[in-house]
């Protein structure tokens, strides 16, 4: 298997990784990647990107910004090291990765990076829930030694604090902030076999899993299902349905089954980029959803949103965004549901001035993170050390004596 891609000429500058969950799994996190990308390449034209992916042929075929690919997850670990070895600077983020079972992997290979003297950026990450003995010895043991910490939100801030994180952590907002738009073409509708000329509400369910691990598959299929029907009666609408990982494809013929008008209802079923989701959201009306980024696109699109916030970081943004949002997704709080629906479809004329600025403000603080790590790279040297000739202190490699405390976390 290839690790890398050759690096083009003319990239003369520092070499930069991006360390994410990226790779085609979900369409918040490759805008994410797009965004960071952006970034670094404003900060320095000539910078060679390198881009630690977990499926490294998705992210070659994406990312046009990336001049180096690496594949982490099921590769030799050598050729990573190497790589890690011989970059200026290393960027985490940004997302949620932070969290128990996911925050252990992305921090060994931060630890490694550090081990090797590479100074490292945490890029607007999302952190929680971390309750796993594993993954918070590896959050104390890492994020102190980063050059600086920048979290997306609050709940993020609150999480690492508790973790026992006694530095200062900065609070900006999520990089897809800045995502450009991309057209949805008349011609992409008619092929998803969504009606012209009529009024659409957009929808976004989630799967259960460790970042949402109190949903009830049943009842929220259930809540949603009542929601999509209101809707269909309230605006004389269909509701549209938009993936934003593979698996809301499934959850999403859950809740239609149980709609009583499902013919109301169509799933977005073709491959889209970040930026053609984000333009699809102009043909929206209204949306409601669980997913964060699907609601980030809503309100770069200037479309009425009501988070359904499964988790803190979708009630922190619903809460910056000054949207309505209820406290958990359960079928008893349907009535509640169904009236902020009707009080935000009748209202947003009146609330979107205010809506406007909450999002203006929020696309600066995403910026704040780009100049925080352009403030970083100006102090930065070029790496001077050989990687070849590194030795210990590398969480990554098991033939390695135990990593120095400030480097190190449990295995």
């Amino acid at each position: 298997m290839t690790i890398t891609e050759p690096s083009p000429p003319g990239r003369g500058g520092p070499r930069i990784g991006v360390l994410g969950s990226y790779g085609g799994f979900n369409t918040g996190d490759e805008a994410i990647l797009t965004c960071v990308l952006s970034c670094l390449r404003a900060q320095r034209p000539q910078a060679r990107l390198v881009v630690f992916s977990r499926d490294a042929e998705h992210t070659r075929a994406h990312q046009g910004e990336a001049d180096e690919v690496v594949d982490w997850e099921g590769v030799p670990q050598k050729p990573v090291l190497d790589v890690l070895g011989r970059l200026d600077l290393l960027v985490l983020g940004g997302g949620g990765i932070l969290y128990d079972g996911e925050a252990r992997r992305y921090l060994r290979l931060v630890g490694a990076a550090q081990a090797r003297g590479v100074p490292t950026f945490a890029y607007a990450v999302g952190a929680g829930p971390l309750n796993e003995a594993e993954d918070r010895a590896a959050v104390r043991a890492v994020l102190p030694v980063m050059a600086e910490v920048v979290v997306r939100d609050e709940e993020s801030r609150l999480v690492l604090e508790e973790v026992g994180i006694d530095r200062d952590l900065t609070v900006t907002a999520d990089p897809a902030l800045l995502l450009p738009p991309e057209p949805f073409t008349e011609q992409m509708m008619r092929q998803e076999g969504v009606p012209d000329g009529v009024r659409l509400v957009g929808m976004s369910v989630r799967e259960p899993g460790r970042a949402a691990e109190k949903l009830d598959e049943g009842d929220y299929h259930a809540l949603l299902a009542d929601v999509a029907d209101f809707l269909v009666r309230r605006l004389d609408a269909h509701v549209v349905f938009v993936p934003m990982e593979r698996q809301d494809v499934r959850h999403a013929h859950g809740v239609l089954s149980r709609m009583t008008a499902p013919d109301r209802g169509r799933i977005l079923h073709n491959t889209y980029s970040p930026g053609q989701v984000l333009g699809f959201m102009s043909h929206l009306d209204l949306v409601v959803g669980m997913r964060l980024h699907f609601l980030i696109f809503a309100a770069l699109a200037g479309v009425p949103v009501l988070p359904l916030p499964y988790s803190g970081k979708v009630f922190d943004f619903a809460r910056r965004l000054g949207a309505p949002a209820l406290v958990g997704v359960a079928r008893e709080q349907a009535g509640l549901l169904l009236a902020e629906v009707d009080r935000l479809w009748d209202e947003f004329p009146q609330r979107r001035p205010d809506f406007d600025e909450r999002v203006r403000r929020l696309r600066e603080r995403s910026r704040d993170t780009c100049v925080r790590c352009g403030v970083l790279l100006d102090t930065l040297q070029p790496l001077r050390t050989d990687p070849a000739g590194l030795t210990g202190d590398d969480p990554l490699a098991a033939d390695d004596p135990p990593p120095r405390a400030h480097t190190a976390f449990p295995v």
